[in-house]
């Protein structure tokens, strides 16, 4: 096989174009062979095989430039970097990283777990490149879902204005992980249709330089009929219009056509945007009729293309989406809104039961924030599903346009906590902290998947302002469920088992964690109170009174960053109220990026298990109750 010749970019030079062609298909059979063990992006990276073949045959990286919007198309890159033999490892503890990461390999210049950055950093590249004089080529590689953020529009606005010379390689496959929408896509969707738009601007522009230069209104003239003409014919006028010279659409599965694309388009002054049309799953049929799908698969069977899911109790997501149902099917103030998320966050069903009220507005996750706003402003109750660590996204416009004004809206807050095998990028730790310092914000997490309902409950009959449900990309305890779920009183707790030895304050799936520790503890004479603090923000400000005057020992265990989150807010409620001699422990995410691996390892590493917890207990306790309690001092 070609592959197995293939180390690092320069052995691509020595390939014919047949043999590139022959390459391409092997990296394909190689990434649903090596993908059915270990999951991951697969779709996305099936279509984008010949435009990196390409990007590294005729380019030379890292000197030049590649970056990848996301990142997680780059598996092909990966492989042609040096990588092919770590796959086996892919998304992995300490294995190769599902996106790119700078940290393992000079070829990853730029590393993103968002959508819509390439452009930003390619500008920045690029003018970090003019500045000290040199001459590397930059290239940023972006999904047509990814066009759809602010932050790439900005930066096509900027480079357009600049006229700095890069390349801008539309990758426009009709989908990011859902179908996208919007103006942006319905105008590629256009340009994709018109397969004579091409030779009608070469036509044009030949006519056009025929006329005489005979200056003064007539040359004026002239080019108001190009102008015009343009208009009309020539259906990449938008990226034009905006300072880039348009190439395409060119099919992105003809290796001698993108060959010879990018060669021509290195003729070209300034910014150029080449518009290539590719096929996600390309090459491999279950992927090519359901890449939504096969966007993050888990492992799978490669003849049936059939998921090896283990049968378990049903996810949060899946309860979320279920129960929102129940609501929207009795209240028809309850809206939907997703940023181009409603497979991953369980509203597909609740799209085919309210398609009108379903609202996913694409890769927008700022415009999604506000939007919300603007509906309860009306009345409306939007809840705005999205995960943690793309609500980071939206900061401003939470902070700015809804907690200011205290508006309705209801944050349905997925992958919260840790998230295994999407890694750093896309663990949902930081959410505790950058939103219990915001006023007007209540912020909420269950113990299990009823209490979730009876949240979701009390978020829609909230009416003072702002409030966020966190749960966490798990299976539920198989608990029952209330046929009719109530809401819970605002900012109180509840006490799992009692206990005088010492209390646990947990949040969310940690009170599992806290119970396991609390019965192999009760063996050694040692009571714990488990107390699941479910409203992080308020807190249960009398419990925690109560704990004070009992002088109980207090650890808290958070699946969220240490620094300024749930343990601060305790610490600190305690300095306020100039209560002294409080022993309080806390347990959570350390002030470092988790990288991927399985929830449980991450856990593991950070110290929040059982085990972990057991030892913060003897190391809590007086030396004279250890002693009583059988333990060594």
């Amino acid at each position: 096989m070609l592959l197995d010749h293939i180390n690092q970019p320069e052995d691509l030079k020595r390939l014919s174009t047949a043999e590139l062609e022959q390459l391409a298909e092997e990296i394909r059979q190689f990434l649903v062979e090596k993908l059915s063990a270990s999951g991951g992006h697969l779709s996305s990276n099936l279509g984008i095989v010949e435009l990196t073949i390409a990007l590294h045959t005729l380019y030379d990286s890292p000197r030049d430039k590649f970056i990848f919007d996301v990142g997680h198309q780059a598996y092909v890159h990966k492989i042609l970097t040096g990588r092919k033999d770590r796959f086996d490892t892919l998304r992995k503890y300490k294995g190769m990283c599902g996106f790119i990461k700078r940290a393992e390999s000079d070829h990853d210049v730029w590393e993103a777990g968002h959508s819509s950055t390439s452009l930003s950093a390619a500008m920045g590249m690029a003018m970090a490149r003019d500045l000290k004089g040199e001459d590397f080529r930059v290239f940023a590689v972006i999904g047509d879902g990814a066009m759809t953020g602010g932050m790439a529009l900005e930066a096509m606005n900027h480079i357009g204005h600049e006229k700095k010379n890069l390349t801008v390689i539309l990758n426009d496959n009709e989908m990011s992980i859902a179908p996208n929408v919007g103006a942006i896509h319905n105008y590629l969707s256009k340009i994709r249709s018109d397969k004579h738009y091409r030779k009608a601007k070469e036509e044009v522009e030949s006519l056009l330089k025929k006329i005489p230069a005979i200056g003064g209104t007539l040359a004026k003239t002239a080019e108001k009929v190009k102008d015009s003409l343009k208009y009309l014919l020539v259906s990449g006028v938008w990226f034009e219009e905006l300072g880039f010279n348009y190439i395409g659409p060119v099919d992105g599965h003809n290796l001698p056509l993108l060959l010879e694309t990018l060669k021509q388009s290195e003729k070209v002054e300034g910014p150029v945007l080449i518009h290539v049309i590719t096929t996600k799953g390309k090459g491999y049929s279950p992927a090519e009729m359901d890449s939504h799908k096969w966007h993050g698969a888990s492992p799978y069977k490669i003849e049936s293309g059939q998921f090896l899911k283990a049968v378990g109790n049903p996810m949060y997501t899946e309860v979320f989406g279920n129960t929102l149902i129940e609501f929207a099917e009795k209240d028809e103030r309850v809206v939907a809104v997703t940023p181009a998320m409603p497979g991953g966050s369980g509203l597909m069903n609740f799209a085919a039961r309210f398609p009108e009220r379903m609202i996913d507005v694409g890769i927008a996750e700022q415009h999604a924030a506000t939007l919300c706003a603007g509906m309860a402003a009306e009345g409306m109750k939007p809840v705005f599903a999205v995960y943690s660590t793309f609500l980071q996204r939206a900061y401003d416009q939470v902070v700015h346009d809804i907690c200011r004004p205290k508006l309705n809206v209801m944050f349905a807050i997925d992958r919260a906590g840790f998230v295994g095998p999407d890694g750093e990028t896309h663990q949902g730790v930081y959410d505790i902290s950058f939103l219990r310092s915001l006023p007007n914000m209540v912020l909420m997490m269950p113990k299990d998947e009823n209490e979730l309902r009876r949240m979701m409950r009390t978020g829609i009959d909230y009416n003072e302002g702002p409030i966020a449900v966190r749960y966490a990309r798990i299976n539920g305890l198989g608990v029952p469920m209330d046929e009719n779920p109530q809401p819970i009183p605002i900012g109180t707790w509840e006490t799992l088992t009692e206990g005088e030895t010492m209390a646990v304050l947990a949040v969310g799936p940690m009170n599992q964690v806290a119970l396991e520790a609390a019965d192999m503890l009760r063996k050694e004479g040692i009571n714990l109170r488990v107390i699941n603090a479910r409203f992080i923000k308020p807190m249960d400000e009398a419990m925690l009174l109560q704990l004070a005057k009992e002088h109980m020992p207090i650890i808290t265990m958070e699946e969220g960053s240490e620094q300024g989150g749930f343990g601060s807010a305790v610490l600190e409620f305690y300095a306020k109220q100039g209560i002294e001699g409080m022993r309080v422990r806390t347990m959570g995410v350390p002030d470092y990026f988790v990288e991927h691996g399985s929830i449980k390892e991450q856990r593991q590493e950070v110290g929040l298990t059982a085990e972990h917890l057991i030892t913060q207990v003897h190391t809590l306790l007086p030396r004279k109750r250890q002693r009583s309690a059988g333990l060594n001092a």
